[in-house]
């Protein structure tokens, strides 16, 4: 018999992570995902091309492991946690997904057809996939870092470059997923 977690409440995940964010405040430490591909970038030889490279990677070893504990971790919670869970959708807003294309909407946790091994076969999700990672990419380097980093690290350091941001980020979204999406599919 396979036994199914729940996912923790926010309760207690959102404590853990105020109190994650304490500790590496105290220890003058500033968290972010997409500053760790700079860190691989420069172990790999980037620094000899380009001087964006150059610095000190040893410095960011302690944020390489974070990285590999939220692989472990989405692999244990995706795998052990959360197991034949879907998200608890509006039924309008399945019947909207649906009508985009998206029949998984409410039924697997993450949308099979854009995470699924068919994507590999359409070449327009796989085109949109692949833009869409550039953007982030980009847009993650010509604002200084990404959701993570301006929205958990940059917000709690009270920087107002984190905060306007993260407005970005989300207003962003909004224009995407509301405007945008609908014109893809």
């Amino acid at each position: 018999m396979e036994m199914i977690l729940s996912p923790w409440p926010w309760y207690l995940s959102g404590p853990l992570i105020a109190i994650t964010m304490f500790i590496l405040l105290y220890l003058g430490k500033n968290f972010g995902m997409s500053s760790n591909l700079r860190t691989i970038c420069t172990m790999c030889g980037a620094g000899k091309t380009a001087s964006f490279f150059k610095f000190d990677w040893r410095s960011q070893k302690w944020n390489l492991l974070m990285v590999v504990g939220a692989m472990i971790g989405g692999f244990i919670a995706s795998n052990y946690l959360g197991a034949g869970q879907s998200p608890d959708l509006n039924p309008k807003t399945i019947t909207q997904l649906e009508a985009m294309g998206i029949q998984s909407a409410g039924k697997d946790y993450i949308p099979t057809e854009f995470f699924g091994n068919e994507v590999f076969s359409e070449p327009k999700v796989l085109v949109l996939l692949i833009v869409g990672g550039l953007l982030v990419g980009f847009g993650a380097r010509y604002a200084g870092g990404c959701t993570s980093g301006h929205s958990i690290s940059g917000i709690s350091n009270l920087q107002l470059e984190s905060l306007i941001a993260t407005i970005g980020f989300f207003v962003g979204g909004i224009i995407m997923i509301h405007l945008i999406f609908p014109l893809l599919f």
